[in-house]
């Protein structure tokens, strides 16, 4: 990949694998799962469900 073509994911990995902060890769997917669950709590039909957990 070119500079420019650098997508965000792309840009993640490399700095992942070129200064070795895997320790960021737990914050990453934790991240990653709260705004999933935030974005299907907001409008489905399994909201209900996810409310009973907290």
């Amino acid at each position: 990949m070119t500079e420019g073509n650098k997508s965000f994911l792309g840009e993640m990995w490399y700095l992942l694998k070129t200064r070795k902060a895997w320790w960021l890769t737990p914050i990453i997917i934790l991240l990653l799962l709260i705004g999933a669950l935030i974005i299907f709590s907001q409008s489905s039909a399994i909201s209900p469900f996810i409310y009973s957990l907290f």
